[in-house]
């Protein structure tokens, strides 16, 4: 029985990983310093003999004996990460650091949550793993953006040094239950102020587009290619490639919720991306992968999910 450690276990897309990994019959540690992360998400696994929470920060050296690592540990919204900037490149290099580390040491394979960020505001659309990217690296983002660019050198250089087993992910925009009501993310944002009849604030002009994917497709991406041969790296550019704007998406939770919500302009933030859509074709070719459930039924989940919170 493999042993599997998640950092970042707690946190919306951690916690599904979590559900899966003890699905398939492992051994999960699930680490996380709950600060956007929290015990509600993994509160259902507690009692589970083969799952163990612990509260550690990866900023700090972490000592394991495990079979592989899912490094998912870094708040991943704008609100959460810009709250403190120097943590949250902290968590992106001083984290990898020390999950690499271990993973040396224990002869672990280990999964890095990169993230389409890494393309910043691109100038091809849509983005291949061989686009190096667009990043302002002294913007209010970069604290992310170039903390994940960091990381992937990092996991590179501890494979090309070290011969670590590595597997490396570029996540589009997810969403589903678990995601934090408060987190400024698009998807959760409109829904919350939909469900509660509050006006649907919209940054700039509606017309930039996003990638929507499902959390259960996403970890079905995890586990595939987690579970490829070592030769295989990445990265891996993992999302829906369906694109809406900002506005049809907004107009979609409006329906379906039945709200009475209406729609505000306000000023777009600083290096927010105009477009954003993954290219999987070599998800597509390697791992067998192409994400099944489409925006309006994952977004019928994911209605349900904050309803019952509210209710």
């Amino acid at each position: 029985m493999k042993t599997i450690a998640v950092t970042g276990g707690a946190g919306f897309i951690g916690s599904h990983l979590c559900d899966m990994l003890l699905k398939l019959g492992y051994e999960v540690l699930c680490v996380d310093n709950c600060f956007t992360g929290t015990k509600a998400n993994i509160s259902h696994l507690l009692s589970n003999p083969r799952f163990e929470f612990i509260r550690h920060d990866i900023t700090f050296p972490l000592y394991l004996e495990v079979d592989e690592i899912y490094n998912l540990a870094c708040p991943a919204s704008p609100i959460h990460y810009q709250f403190d900037p120097v943590q949250t490149t902290k968590t992106s290099v001083h984290g990898a650091i020390n999950m690499l580390g271990l993973a040396k040491r224990v002869k672990a394979k280990i999964f890095q949550a990169s993230t389409s960020e890494i393309y910043g505001d691109p100038q091809i659309h849509p983005q291949r793993e061989d686009y190096f990217g667009y990043v302002n690296p002294i913007g209010f983002r970069s604290c992310y953006d170039e903390g994940k660019r960091c990381a992937e050198t990092l996991f590179f250089d501890y494979r090309r040094q070290h011969k670590v087993v590595i597997k490396v992910a570029r996540i589009f925009n997810t969403y589903g239950p678990r995601m934090h009501p408060n987190d400024g993310r698009v998807v959760s944002n409109f829904i919350v102020q939909a469900l509660k009849g509050e006006p649907i604030t919209i940054y700039g002009d509606g017309k930039q587009t996003r990638s929507f994917c499902y959390v259960d497709d996403l970890i079905e991406a995890f586990i595939l290619l987690m579970d490829t041969s070592d030769d295989v790296t990445g990265p891996m550019n993992l999302g829906n490639p369906g694109e809406f704007t900002i506005l049809e998406l907004a107009e979609k939770i409006i329906y379906l919720t039945n709200s009475k919500s209406q729609i505000v302009f306000k000023p777009l933030p600083h290096d927010d991306p105009k477009q954003r859509k993954p290219d999987i074709s070599l998800a597509k070719e390697i791992i067998g992968w192409d994400p099944k459930i489409n925006l309006e039924e994952g977004l019928r989940y994911t209605i349900k999910y904050f309803d019952k919170l509210f209710s």
